[in-house]
């Protein structure tokens, strides 16, 4: 292993030619991420580490689908990770080499490639110069393009709540749990990064957070409304409701969409889901649980260092009980309450699938 001070992930992503996001969607979904750590600061990414990385970039490439290879990457001995080390060039000063392109292949990010003028910093939205669409033939149709991360994240820094709500639509039959992983996640981690000068009553966060606030509603209720159709037994009857799963959203979470995609994403595979909202603090989340009386518990969060003294209490008065906890990252996972019971998940459709199971 490498002694090196490591790299960051701007500096990987630039030496690579993929996004951040990319390299983030691969440390969260197949634990390909820095293992380095330095004090007071964040990981980075050994020689050993962008090693593994050429792998999967490369078997990506050749069209092996993403899993596959980065179960590859992680398997790979010294011998090929020693080909594979300073393969690729990197520019020290920071000029950009492709940081901000998409990944093809990896269905964590959409396939264009963001235009390298976009501005970091854009003073005024749509402000930029709009290229006019050349005439099309007559009687000829364009094809529909598939949505783009970078398609939701211009209209939410425009402020178009309209065109925002009409991206993140969930078409009837839809996942919402890929449409969460490979679009409204990716958008979100983008608008993170993006610093815009905006009026006031103007926050690009909430025009996508009510977009997608809208799109699980309206989708949900339509698959309510085809259950109750077909005969089934509407949301609220008793058999649908003796198998529910709670889902919490840490303290303080600022915008608890996952946790709302995760229910959404359950009931679109026949479990009922309820997502608790408002403080939740640990009497009162003890309360809760013992009233419902769930088949299991999630909780979900976007915070490197939630606050987990909510899943120490109801693991503690019902040990038994599933809980199965979503962090994005290791900082705290060794606070966990360590018990078969207790589950720390890495990814979102980990979560999902862990949860199925139980509820089952």
């Amino acid at each position: 292993m490498s002694t090196s001070p490591g790299l960051a992930v701007a500096a990987v992503a630039r030496r690579l030619g993929v996004a951040p996001a990319t390299l983030r969607t691969w440390d969260r979904r197949y634990g390909l991420g820095p293992s380095q750590h330095r004090a007071g600061s964040h990981r980075r990414y050994t020689d050993d580490d962008v090693a593994r990385l050429v792998v999967m970039r490369r078997l990506t490439l050749d069209g092996v689908a993403p899993a596959d290879a980065a179960r590859a990457a992680l398997a790979a001995d010294d011998e090929e990770l020693d080909a594979h080390r300073g393969t690729v060039s990197f520019d020290e000063r920071g000029a950009d080499t492709g940081a901000d392109a998409d990944e093809p292949d990896d269905p964590d990010d959409s396939a264009e490639q963001e235009p390298p003028s976009r501005p970091f910093l854009r003073a005024v939205p749509g402000g930029e110069a709009a290229q006019a669409p050349g005439p099309r033939p007559l009687g000829v149709r364009e094809a529909p393009r598939p949505t783009r991360v970078s398609d939701v994240v211009d209209a939410a820094i425009a402020y178009d709540q309209r065109t925002c709500d009409r991206l993140l639509r969930i078409p009837a039959g839809g996942d919402p749990a890929a449409w969460w992983s490979d679009l409204v996640e990716p958008a979100l981690e983008r608008l993170a990064e993006r610093t815009v000068l905006a009026g006031p009553g103007e926050v690009p966060e909430v025009v996508l957070a009510n977009a997608t606030l809208g799109a699980l509603r309206e989708y949900t209720q339509a698959s309510e409304d085809a259950i109750v159709a077909a005969g089934g037994p509407p949301r609220n009857h008793p058999s649908r409701m003796r198998r529910i799963v709670l889902v919490f959203a840490a303290p303080d979470e600022p915008l608890p969409l996952a946790a709302h995609a995760l229910a959404a994403s359950l009931a679109s595979h026949g479990a009922m889901a309820r997502i608790v909202t408002g403080p939740a603090n640990v009497h009162r989340t003890l309360e809760i649980v013992t009233m419902v009386r769930p088949a299991a518990v999630a909780m979900v969060t976007t915070q490197a260092r939630p606050d987990l003294g909510i899943v120490h209490a109801a693991h503690e008065a019902n040990p038994s009980l599933p809980f199965f906890v979503g962090l994005p990252s290791d900082d705290v996972a060794d606070e966990l309450p360590l018990a078969s019971t207790v589950h720390r998940v890495r990814s979102f459709p980990g979560l999902l699938h862990e949860l199925l199971a139980v509820v089952r």
